[in-house]
């Protein structure tokens, strides 16, 4: 004979002490944009607030503005983030080297990039009926 006791009882959850930023708008909308680097032949990819700072950047640093689009900071670390998984590296400041597989790779994560460096493939199926 088995002599096991059953015991009832409820389990409690304890609290910690977490600071939790439960705010919605941790990363704010403002404008994603990629510039071109004639001289050096390379992208960079960055944030900005609003207008006026992306137009203070373009007009501190020879650079050329690619595209640009609505977005927020998580946007940008993303996009490093996965670059970097997929083996594109880049130097301070986010500067990448051009090359048509980063255009490519912008293009299917939908970064902007414009059209005078890139220009998309367009496949057409076409259907032989018998």
């Amino acid at each position: 004979m088995n002599n096991r006791k059953i015991i009832k009882g409820y389990k409690t959850l304890i609290s910690s002490r977490f600071n939790i930023d439960t705010s919605i708008n941790k990363f704010k909308d403002g404008i994603i944009y990629t510039l071109y680097s004639d001289k050096l032949d390379s992208l960079k990819f960055g944030f900005a607030e609003n207008d006026k700072v992306l137009e203070k950047k373009l007009s501190s640093e020879p650079l050329i503005l690619l595209d640009m689009k609505k977005g927020n900071k998580k946007d940008l670390f993303l996009l490093t983030t996965t670059l970097k998984e997929l083996g594109i590296k880049y130097s301070d400041n986010f500067y990448f080297k051009y090359s048509n597989s980063l255009m490519r790779h912008l293009s299917t994560l939908g970064w902007p990039i414009g059209r005078s460096l890139y220009k998309q493939r367009k496949i057409k199926k076409e259907l032989v009926c018998a």
